[in-house]
């Protein structure tokens, strides 16, 4: 069996459309694939156009982001208004005697009660103090 590369009949080669280092005999100018290369500026101003609208479109979009964020923010705070919320301003008193008279509403005056709540703690008395951050 002969080896068919090794053949010593070389095929003729009749079509004239033969490629040759990527051209073909019939292309009438050989820098042909080099002719991008004329509309180089168009070609550097396009991308300087894509450039700028996607700056462009990318500041757009942060606009949006922070409208929102804004608009989320305004609906918290009307959210706030509608609902009875601690207001400091409002809640608060203002002056020395309101603060002395929350303050007496808070004393016990049953001495017998506070006696009561030690005798039957569940604390140790002879426990160590706790102080945060110390470990034991």
């Amino acid at each position: 069996m002969k080896d068919p590369s090794r053949s010593s009949t070389s095929p003729s080669i009749i079509n004239e459309d033969v490629i040759i280092n990527g051209h073909s005999h019939e292309d009438d100018n050989p820098f042909a694939e080099y002719m991008w290369m004329e509309n180089e500026e168009e070609f550097n101003r396009q991308a300087t156009l894509m450039k700028s609208f996607l700056l462009f479109v990318q500041i757009e979009e942060e606009l949006w982001e922070e409208e929102f964020i804004e608009r989320c923010f305004q609906e918290m705070l009307e959210e706030e208004e509608e609902h009875e919320w601690f207001i400091p301003a409002r809640d608060l008193p203002q002056t020395m005697d309101q603060i002395q008279d929350q303050f007496n509403d808070l004393v016990i005056s049953d001495s017998s009660s506070l006696e009561d709540l030690v005798v039957k703690s569940n604390l140790n008395p002879n426990a160590k103090e706790f102080v945060p951050g110390v470990k034991y």
